[in-house]
């Protein structure tokens, strides 16, 4: 006689999300609570559901409460906890995808999304995140998202953006988020061969980046700009760029004297002698000079 089979059946899987989806901030039946935001909004959850989604919140809802003496209470905290460095719209997309294991995005709160995502050690939320903002991606915020990609480490996303970047450079390092990266990432940004602007208009933005630096750093001008000032090819620029570019640099000592006069014996040298390779090789933007064919590696 044959023996009993068994088999894993499924059902509708819509049907059951959206019931999952009428949970989400739902006080009814809810066991747990959150006060998020400045605006102290009320997020009502349930504590299987993120436990068992979510080892962060596992262990957030396994502490004992505030002033209690006993540290091994079975007694689960009930709450309110709080979590004042949150955007509502952001937490609340946290907890769709606990829930139904899909998100709700949108361009002002992706990024943020996906920093919650990373704090939260969750992972497929973050790929989504990812997916989203390379899908929907703009002028305004590559930076930004460039810069969280190298933060939190998503290497996929970086290079995304860095060849969205090459694509539009002239338009982004007009910006906001341009003059917000980090050193360590314009430096990054600056290194590439296929930025699509010239090295006139890249040293003008770093200046302008480097200024908005030192004030919020409150650092003077050379010190925020030492890393992304190495990157810039001066040797690219014609002799009367460097003139002009002499006479702002005596305001703000942006570029070391040392770099600009490299870049004047390769002029008088007509070769790269002394200079790094790389700040000689011209950029997919560059505008071409006459002396650029002195520069040329197997220029005699």
């Amino acid at each position: 006689m044959a023996g009993p089979c068994s088999a894993r059946l499924q059902g509708d899987v819509a049907a059951f999300t959206a019931a999952l989806r009428t949970l989400v901030n739902n006080p009814q039946f809810s066991d747990v609570m959150f006060v998020v935001g400045r605006e102290q909004q009320k997020v009502f959850a349930h504590r299987c559901v993120l436990a068992c989604r979510c080892q962060a919140f596992r262990g957030m809802l396994g502490q004992a409460p505030v002033g209690s003496q006993d540290s091994s209470s079975s007694v689960p905290p009930q709450g309110p906890f709080i979590l004042g460095n949150v955007q509502p719209e952001v937490f609340l997309a946290v907890i769709e995808f606990l829930y139904t294991n899909s998100v709700t995005l949108n361009s002002h709160i992706a990024l943020e999304v996906l920093t919650s995502s990373v704090e939260y050690g969750l992972q497929d939320l973050c790929k989504l995140c990812v997916k989203f903002i390379k899908d929907t991606l703009s002028v305004e915020q590559v930076c930004e998202a460039l810069q969280a990609a190298v933060t939190y480490g998503q290497a996929d996303l970086q290079q995304h953006c860095l060849a969205f970047i090459e694509g539009c450079t002239a338009a982004v390092v007009r910006t906001q988020g341009f003059r917000e990266l980090s050193d360590v990432v314009l430096a990054r940004v600056l290194r590439s061969d296929r930025l699509a602007v010239d090295e006139l208009d890249l040293v003008q933005a770093v200046r302008e980046w480097a200024h908005v630096s030192s004030a919020v750093l409150e650092r003077p001008v050379p010190e925020v700009a030492a890393l992304p000032v190495r990157e810039l090819r001066l040797p690219l620029l014609a002799p009367s760029e460097l003139v002009t570019l002499e006479s702002y640099n005596q305001q703000d000592l942006l570029i070391p004297v040392e770099n600009i006069a490299a870049a004047w014996r390769a002029h008088a040298l007509r070769k790269g002698s002394g200079v790094p390779s790389r700040l000689c090789r011209p950029r997919r933007g560059t505008r071409p000079r006459d002396h650029h064919r002195h520069l040329e590696p197997h220029a005699k």
